[in-house]
This record gives C-alpha cells, structure tokens and sequence, in this order.
C-alpha cells in the first residue's frame, strides 16, 4: 500500500474551462463526460466548458459538474501514469465525498452524478434564506462560542483559522459582529445559494435518503474517510446514512485530514480544478507532500507524488 491519500474538492472550486484540456488529451478523461452527460441528458462538457459561470454556480449543475471534473482528472492521471500506487485512504469535502467514492468504486459514475444532481438541486431548493460565512483568524471551538446567540452553525472547520458557518442570512451582520468583537481577522459572504451543513439542511433529508438508498452500492476498494465522523470506513453500507447526515452537519475537514495522516499518508493528491484542498493540507498538516491534477502541468508534476 502506498503512502498517498487522493482528495476530492467541494462545491466552490468549480471554474469554466474544467477539465477540458485532460479530456482532450486523454480519451479517458472524455469518456467521464460523456458517460455523465449521457447519465443525466444534460451536455456537461458544453457547461464545464463554456458556462456561463452562473449557470455553472446554479447548485444542480455544480455538484454534478464538478464530480465529472474530478473524475476525469483521475482517469486522465491513470491513463497517463500507468497503474497508481494504491491510495492509503480517499477523501473528499462535502460534494468531493460522492467523488472519494466514486474512486473508490463503490458508486458508479453514472449513479454518482445522478445522486449528485438530485442531491443539489434539494440542497438549492431548500433554503433561498440562507447563506454560508467564511471566518479567518479563529479556531472553530472560539467562532461556535461567539456565534452561540444567533442562528449561525460551524459548517466546515477547513483549516486552523479559517473555518466557514452556516444559517440565515437575517443573522449574518450579528454573526459578523459577534466574531469580530472576538477577534475574527475577516468575515466573508460566500458564493452559495443556501445554509449547507446547517439544521436548514435537515429538511432535504429525506429525500436523500430515499436517493441514496436506491443507488447500486458496491464494496470498497479503497477506504474511505467520511466527513461527518473524520473515521475511516471500509464498509460502503455505512455511507447512505453517513451522507444522509452529512448534508445538515459540520464538515470535519481538518480532523480527516489529521486522520489520513495518522493513517500513514505522507502525499496528498487533488483531482480537480483549483487547489483548494492542497492549499488547507499545507496549513492543517506539518511537511505534506502535495500535487494537484487539473491540467495537463499539474498532472505531470503530480506523478512522483501518485507513484
């Protein structure tokens, strides 16, 4: 077993042009979008590709967009690399999980972006009063505190001193005054359509449920690190109800990473666009070996630390 754990990115890391260089280059890769476009009868590539952003950003189309995108880049590094040394653990941020587990074989792309599309457009749907807040500059246990008067949640602890909250747009210049008063450095809108990983989620639940359940689940071949638990599982039965919860519940980004180190894993390989994840393992881990596959560049660079 190698030393390498492979990442998966959430929503937020999408860009227009995503994956069409690989997939031009690699046959692999284009078979990912097409397979996924025929899944859902919608033209991925043209989205990945041309956008607009804002169609792009839509929650329904991202999630799905994106999971092809990150699939492509890893079928494009196999193509290119020969076999991979076999990840030690794979992990993915929120949307990135249904990706994690799609390399690791327990879902089939095909089922995978359907999931994913029915997962976003619940997610959209669910809360257009909500937002998200990216805090820097505190701890998660210091913004849960200085938060606790509003309606606000931890939704994603990414990195030390930069975490993301979650709930009511109503409550976000309290929560931004809260933190700042207990010495949050900045607060940011983000670019989302509702409250993810927040008790608003919980309505949508359900219904995931339902999907998830009907998808064609097979076994593990890799172990995955789930969001919800930061625990490693091996069993893909665990994952309908983990998903489940992990739509309405923090992101425990900085505690997987954490795990996966102690699991063994030195590299950290993102299939994707962007270089989000590569960016929080430096800050979350000590001396980490980290390449990112977006492009023809960036897959090559990544080769030594994938092998």
């Amino acid at each position: 077993m190698g030393s390498v754990a492979w990442l998966f990115p959430g929503q937020g890391s999408q860009a227009v042009g995503m994956g069409r260089e690989l997939a031009e280059r690699y046959a692999s890769a284009m078979r990912v979008f097409d397979e996924a476009s025929s899944a859902l009868g919608l033209d991925l590539k043209r989205l990945c590709w041309e956008g607009p952003q804002a169609d792009l950003d839509r929650t329904a189309n991202t999630q799905p967009a994106l999971l092809a995108a990150s699939i492509a880049s890893l079928r494009a590094a196999e193509e290119e690399g020969g076999p991979l040394a076999e990840p030690v653990v794979v992990l993915g941020h929120s949307l990135g999980e249904f990706s994690a587990l799609v390399a690791a074989g327990a879902l089939a792309l095909a089922d995978a972006v359907r999931l994913v599309r029915r997962r976003g457009a619940l997610m959209q749907e669910a809360d257009p009063a909500g937002g998200m807040l990216a805090v820097i500059g505190l701890d998660a246990d210091a913004i849960a505190r200085a938060i606790e008067p509003t309606r606000m949640v931890v939704a994603n602890d990414n990195a030390p001193g930069q975490v993301v909250i979650s709930g009511p747009r109503d409550d976000f210049e309290r929560a931004a005054d809260a933190l700042r008063a207990a010495g949050a450095k900045r607060v940011i809108p983000l670019r989302t359509s509702a409250a993810f990983h927040s008790p608003a989620m919980r309505a949508v639940a359900p219904d995931l449920r339902r999907a998830l359940d009907a998808a064609g689940w097979r076994a593990l071949r890799y172990r995955v690190i789930a969001n919800v638990d930061a625990e490693v599982h091996e069993d893909a039965a665990d994952f309908p109800e983990s998903l489940e919860r992990q739509v309405w519940s923090p992101v425990r980004w900085v505690a997987s990473m954490r795990r996966a180190e102690g699991e063994g894993a030195t590299g950290f390989v993102e299939f994707g666009p962007g270089g989000v994840l590569t960016g929080l393992a430096r800050r979350i881990l000590a001396e980490p070996r980290v390449a990112n596959v977006s492009d023809v560049a960036t897959l090559k660079e990544a080769l030594p630390v994938l092998r």
